[in-house]
C-alpha cells in the first residue's frame, strides 16, 4: 500500500537519482532522498543484485511461506527505488547506465577508488556527458591518501576511526575490552553525510548551472563523529578511554542496577542532579562539596557512583522511572527491540509502517525519523524485487522497445 497516495508531491520530487550502490552508506542515502521523493533507479547485477539480498536470514518470505530471495537487511535500506538489473562489464551495459545517467540529477556509487573508471561511468566520463550531474563517490578511504584504494568496510572503520577505543568497558572489570557499535553507525552516518552533501551540491547547482564530485569516506565521517571525545584530547592531551556506559564530561550519566534489571541516569546539570537527591530522599549529596557541581562529581565519580549503585538496587525500573519521572529527572529503560516497536511514544510516532512487497504482500519496515509539515515523507514502494522495474524503466525513461529488450536480455546484458 502507499501511505502517501493523498499527500503534495515531495521536496524532491523534482530530482532524479540514479543509485549504482550496495550494501549500506550508498543505499541509505539512496533510500534518505527517495523518502523525500526523489526518484530513484537503483542499479543491480542480474542473478545477484546488491549483496545485502543474501544476507540472512530472516529472508522475506510470500504469503505461502515460499522465500522471495530477500534478505531483512536489504529491506532496511532499499524502499522508494526503482531496481534495473544491468551487466555494466558489457558495453551495451555501459551504454545503458550512461544514458540513464544523462537524464539524471545525481549518481550514487560506492566502488572502489577508480574502478568504476574502466567502464566509463566514472565522474569525468559521465559529467562530460552531463555536466549538471551530481556525483557521489563513497568509499572506506575517500578518492585520496596512502589508502585510498583499499576497501573499507564498518567493522574496520569503527576500529581505525578510534570509535571502539571508547565503546567497551574499562580495563580491569569483566568483559573488558574495545567493542563496536550494535549496528553499521560508520555507513549509516556516511549515508547521513552523503544525503546532506548530495543535497548542498544540487543547491550549489542553482547558482552555478554545473554538478561537481562528492568524496565521501567511511573513515573520515567515523573521525567527525568523534565529536566531544576527539575535542577532549585535542584540548587536553590524553586519548579519552573505554568507560563502558559512563560519560566522560558529566555524572550520573550511565546505567545502573535495579531491584529487576538496569535502568539509565542521564543527568546533564547541577538542577537535575539536586532534584534527583530530593526525589530519592538524599537532599544531603546536593550540597555534599564532593558532589555539588558537575566538576566536583567527576573528581569523585567513583565514591558517587557506588553510593548510586547499592541506592537503584533497592526499587525495581518501573518504580523508579515513576519516582524520577514526577521529579523531571532524565531517566529511562534499556529496552530490547521489541520493546522498542511496543513502546507507546514509538508507537505514537509511527515508526513502524506497512508497505505493499511485490511478491509478499503487506511486510513491516522502519519509518523515516524525518517530519516535514510541508512536503512528509512519502511511502511510495516496498523495497524492489531484484530487476523488478528493468522493462518499465528503460521503455520510459529511455524508450527502448519490447524488441530491443527481449534482445538484450538474450545478451544477457538485462537480468
Amino acid at each position: 500500500m502507499s501511505l502517501s497516495a493523498t499527500l503534495p508531491p515531495g521536496a524532491l520530487s523534482h530530482v532524479k537519482v540514479l543509485d549504482l550502490s550496495r550494501v549500506l552508506a550508498g543505499p541509505w542515502a539512496g533510500q534518505t532522498l527517495g523518502d523525500l521523493g526523489a526518484e530513484v533507479t537503483k542499479i543491480e547485477r542480474p542473478g545477484t543484485g546488491d549483496d545485502t539480498r543474501a544476507w540472512g536470514p530472516p529472508f522475506l518470505a510470500d504469503g505461502q511461506g515460499r522465500p522471495t530471495g530477500d534478505s531483512a537487511y536489504y529491506l532496511c535500506a532499499n524502499r522508494n527505488k526503482r531496481s534495473v538489473a544491468i551487466d555494466f562489464t558489457q558495453p551495451a551495459g555501459q551504454a545503458l547506465v550512461r544514458a540513464l545517467a544523462a537524464r539524471s540529477d545525481v549518481v550514487i556509487e560506492n566502488f572502489k577508488t577508480g574502478g568504476l573508471a574502466a567502464y566509463g561511468l566514472d565522474y569525468d566520463s559521465l559529467s562530460a556527458l552531463n555536466p549538471r550531474l551530481v556525483y557521489c563517490s563513497i568509499t572506506g578511504f575517500g578518492q585520496t591518501g596512502p589508502y585510498a584504494h583499499r576497501a573499507g568496510y564498518d567493522f574496520l572503520v569503527q576500529g581505525m576511526g578510534g570509535l571502539m577505543s571508547i565503546t567497551g568497558q574499562p580495563d580491569g572489570v569483566p568483559g573488558a575490552g574495545p567493542a563496536k557499535v550494535g549496528v553499521a553507525l560508520a555507513d549509516i552516518l556516511t549515508g547521513l553525510y552523503a544525503s546532506t552533501a548530495i543535497l548542498a551540491a544540487l543547491q550549489a547547482r542553482e547558482r552555478t548551472g554545473r554538478g561537481q564530485h562528492i568524496d565521501l569516506a567511511l573513515l573520515d565521517v567515523q573521525v567527525a563523529c568523534l565529536a566531544n571525545q576527539a575535542m577532549n584530547h585535542l584540548y587536553d592531551g590524553p586519548p579519552p578511554r573505554r568507560m563502558g556506559n559512563a560519560h566522560p564530561n558529566t555524572v550520573p550519566y550511565q546505567d545502573f542496577p535495579t531491584a529487576d534489571g538496569h535502568m539509565i541516569l542521564a543527568i546533564g546539570n547541577d538542577g537535575q542532579f539536586a532534584r534527583f537527591c530530593h526525589a530519592v530522599d538524599h537532599p544531603e549529596w546536593a550540597s555534599d562539596p564532593r558532589f555539588a557541581t558537575n566538576a566536583a562529581r567527576l573528581s569523585h565519580r567513583g565514591t558517587l557512583i557506588a553510593l548510586l549503585r547499592e541506592l537503584t538496587a533497592q526499587r525495581g525500573t518501573r518504580e523508579w522511572i515513576a519516582l524520577l519521572e514526577r521529579h523531571a529527572v532524565p531517566c529511562g529503560p534499556i529496552h530490547t527491540v521489541a520493546e522498542v516497536f511496543a513502546d507507546p511514544q514509538v508507537r505514537a510516532r509511527g515508526m513502524q509502517i506497512a508497505m505493499d512487497h511485490a511478491q509478499a504482500g503487506p511486510i513491516p519496515l522502519v519509518a523515516s525519523p524525518m517530519r516535514l509539515s510541508g512536503t512528509p515523507v512519502q511511502y511510495r514502494t516496498a523495497p524492489p524485487q531484484l530487476g523488478q522495474h528493468t522493462g518499465q524503466v528503460l521503455r520510459d525513461a529511455l524508450g527502448l522497445s519490447h524488441e530491443a529488450i527481449d534482445e538484450l536480455q538474450r545478451q544477457g546484458v538485462l537480468g
